[in-house]
């Protein structure tokens, strides 16, 4: 989608920056917090806000509702019901699901009457595109709420492990504050140009990726009978393909289960070979949000460690948690915040 490419994300670097430091300057110091609620909550107004832009308050409650739901739905069950048995979840989210959708259908057409489309994504899918033409209404209704939840339910999981990791290699925070350091003091001056120059902390943002790709199960479907290896995968059949396991190859990343953000940072190494680096899925159908979500991590990650130095409180470590579509999340992540010196 033309809105989620690089190049839209690059031009909308400094929308994205204030909401980044917000949740920085939002953080209670010296005190535990269970910090994946307000992160899921600073990403879900940075993803509502580049997709919808001043229309973005009147959405983001109906989006978290939306998100909620989808929790619900895949939260562990001792009955596996048929996909048709309406169950309480599924009516749950079927009701978020109308309701999003109740909500965004006066503001497209508002849109569309106006002629003021705007700027943003889903002004961008309101024009007319070269190959589809003018997008019907009920497709851009059923398609946007899909992707307004994916714009913050993914980083969210990635964000608690990159956080997480800030605390645990000190050092590499500090490398990470140091870079930082030359963001400008308003956020809102931030530009492309100014995240491309936070290599490092790109580089330990992609490492954590590879150690806890936050979608760790992917599936996928074969059109036609495939030979795979010395596999033959006949029509049809759905495969799995395991991110977290792919990336700790030791065919594919030298010490694999070391965390290393240096080895982004080398020219030379496999994380440049296509098909080794999964976090993103790859080919034709990888995420279309990649640049938007490496900029929201890069920056949060960014304005953080440029502010504090994190630490894990005593008691017992995070624990795994495969959540909405197979996604693997930090449960119960407390850090705590100390002002950097």
């Amino acid at each position: 989608m033309r809105g989620l490419r690089a190049q839209a994300v690059a031009a909308r670097i400094g929308e994205i920056a204030p909401r980044t430091a917000r949740f920085a300057d939002r953080w209670p110091t010296d005190q535990d917090v269970e910090i994946l609620p307000p992160i899921r909550h600073a990403l879900a107004e940075i993803g509502v806000s580049y997709l919808f832009s001043e229309d973005a308050p009147a959405l983001l409650p109906y989006a978290s509702q939306l998100f909620l739901a989808r929790e619900v739905l895949v939260r562990p069950s001792r009955w596996v019901w048929p996909r048709w048995i309406p169950t309480p979840a599924r009516r749950f989210r079927t009701r978020q699901q109308v309701a999003f959708t109740d909500a965004l259908r006066p503001i497209v057409r508002r849109r569309r009457s106006s002629g003021r489309l705007g700027d943003d994504m889903l002004g961008q899918m309101l024009r007319p595109s070269p190959h589809y033409g003018l997008l019907p209404e009920e497709a851009i209704l059923d398609t946007l709420p899909g992707i307004t939840v994916a714009t913050f339910e993914t980083p969210s999981r990635a964000a608690g492990w990159i956080l997480l990791h800030l605390a645990r290699h000190p050092r590499a925070a500090g490398r990470v504050a140091a870079e930082a350091a030359s963001l400008p003091a308003d956020p809102a001056a931030t530009t492309s140009t100014h995240l491309g120059s936070l290599q490092y902390t790109q580089a330990l943002v992609s490492e954590v990726l590879r150690l806890y790709p936050p979608s760790w199960l992917l599936t996928r479907r074969a059109p036609r009978q495939t030979q795979l290896a010395d596999y033959t995968i006949d029509a049809e059949s759905t495969v799995l393909v395991c991110p977290y396991t792919a990336h700790r190859d030791a065919r594919e990343y030298s010490e694999p289960d070391q965390f290393q953000p240096e080895r982004w940072l080398d020219d030379s190494g496999s994380p440049a070979k296509p098909g080794a680096f999964l976090s993103f899925g790859t080919g034709p159908h990888g995420c279309e949000g990649a640049a938007l979500a490496m900029a929201m991590l890069t920056l949060l990650t960014a304005q953080t460690a440029r502010r504090y130095q994190l630490s894990e409180p005593p008691g017992p470590e995070p624990c795994y948690q495969v959540t909405t579509l197979e996604g693997l999340a930090t449960v119960g992540l407390r850090l705590r915040a100390t002002l950097r010196d």
